[in-house]
């Protein structure tokens, strides 16, 4: 069954009377794996609060997000504060399954706050960030144990996609939208994140790694110790 006769399968058959439904996810994005399942967010004016639920319908895994018409602006308000526009992407790039004409206006809404991005980091925050990924660095630079060197670097790599995107006005991903959001940056500086932490990881060579980082830092004023305080 294609993924959208199913997904309309299961809306007709579990949320029949409900006002909205979309199908989102890697299916509608044309990027489908053999694990995917199918995103359908629903929008039921009878339902009293938002709830998330996973079930398999005809041999599909379906992931529904269920709202009332106005408790998905709790979600979209909460993405928005962590920078990671989960919902909003979903329902930009949904594909309507039912509109008993509340879809338009939801969908408005998510794709305003896409393109306003999310709240700028403040000085202070880029100011502690510096301090927090130099720390990291250190820790990596100093570190002779295997094991140990595998996590610092994680943390390192996620704290410098972060820094990287946010000091530049845009949203944030997480686990595969990670890469998919640098990429959507700047394609080349995504390669050279994926080849760095790459390399360190199949030689244990540093350098790479450690050269990423003072680029990304060096417009900021570099690596950040002497002199740093917090809560003086």
């Amino acid at each position: 069954m294609k993924p959208l006769e199913a997904a309309s399968q299961f809306i007709y058959t579990r949320y029949p009377h409900c006002h909205g439904a979309l199908l989102a996810g890697s299916v509608v994005r044309g990027e489908a794996t053999a694990t995917s399942d199918l995103d359908v967010i629903i929008f039921d004016m009878n339902i009293q609060s938002s709830f998330r639920e996973s079930i398999v319908f005809n041999k599909w895994p379906i992931e529904m997000f269920v709202h009332n018409l106005t408790s998905y602006r709790q979600f979209f308000e909460s993405d928005a504060k962590r920078a990671i526009p989960s919902h909003q992407q979903m329902v930009a790039e949904g594909v309507v399954i039912v509109d008993h004409g509340v879809i338009p206006s939801i969908k408005a809404e998510a794709i305003q706050m896409l393109k306003t991005g999310p709240a700028p980091w403040t000085e202070e925050t880029i100011h502690k960030k510096r301090y927090f990924i130099t720390d990291l660095l250190d820790d990596f630079i100093g570190s002779n144990v295997r094991g140990e060197e595998l996590f610092i670097a994680n943390s390192l790599a996620n704290h410098i996609q972060r820094f990287v995107l946010r000091t530049n006005g845009k949203w944030l991903g997480s686990s595969k939208w990670v890469v998919r959001m640098l990429k959507q940056f700047d394609e080349a500086f995504a390669e050279k994140f994926i080849h760095a932490f790459d390399h360190f990881y199949k030689t244990g060579e540093k350098e790479k790694v450690i050269q990423l980082v003072d680029e990304v830092l060096e417009p900021y004023g570099g690596r950040l110790f002497h002199g740093f305080s917090l809560g003086k």
